[in-house]
């Protein structure tokens, strides 16, 4: 039984942790317990042990009315590009040298499945292309071969769920982050670290380009 509770909390956490990044809930917006427990369907003590984790990630801050959705601002964002300007460069230049054939076949795997929900219209295409974008810099930052890179970068890159899937939603921006992806990947599959590296800094550079010209 306990175990089973246990699992049911990381369930509810995760699925919480992605509503919030996602924007389901609003900046400021109150989640009791309660709330939560009629909304997914469980029982208030898997709910109270997410919240309590989403409060030490920084997502939740408790009030005395309850949760308080922290959730991301422009501000936030700005330094998570900072960051991972500085970073993701020296990660390339370590992906360039450490990247695998089995690695680099799954990014060209990703790539081209990128490709393909930028070139198709519908509404469901951004959500797609949101998911190949994490897939690719998921894999991107394993081939590090660096536990701290790859988990620093994951846990940066997912906080930006929100701003990433608008940045995504216009066909032309789809397309242009693809491209910059092909950039990085020919870069590591040619095993140079000096263009890695220049291909991940203009990849961020413009990210947050597209993203400061964004109204969200």
């Amino acid at each position: 039984m306990e175990h089973r509770s246990i699992s049911i909390a990381d369930q509810i956490f995760e699925q919480l942790e992605k509503d919030i990044l996602a924007g389901k809930y609003a900046r400021g917006e109150v989640l009791s317990e309660l709330g939560l427990s009629k909304e997914l369907g469980v029982s208030r003590t898997p709910v109270r042990e997410a919240i309590r984790r989403l409060e030490q990630e920084d997502f939740l801050e408790e009030s005395g009315r309850g949760a308080v959705v922290v959730g991301i601002t422009r501000e936030d964002m700005e330094d998570m590009y900072e960051i991972r300007l500085h970073t993701e460069g020296l990660a390339a230049r370590r992906a360039a040298v450490n990247v695998t054939d089995e690695e680099l076949k799954a990014m060209r795997d990703v790539l081209d499945l990128q490709r393909f929900y930028c070139e198709k219209s519908g509404e469901n295409s951004s959500d797609h292309i949101k998911n190949q974008d994490s897939e690719f810099h998921q894999l991107f930052y394993r081939s590090t071969g660096s536990k701290s890179y790859y988990n620093t970068l994951v846990a940066l890159h997912k906080r930006m769920t929100k701003f990433r899937k608008a940045s995504v939603s216009k066909q032309s921006r789809a397309l242009q982050s693809q491209q910059e992806h092909e950039a990085i990947y020919e870069a590591l599959a040619a095993h140079d670290p000096d263009a890695a590296e220049q291909a991940a800094i203009r990849h961020v550079q413009q990210a947050r380009a597209r993203m400061q010209d964004m109204e969200i």
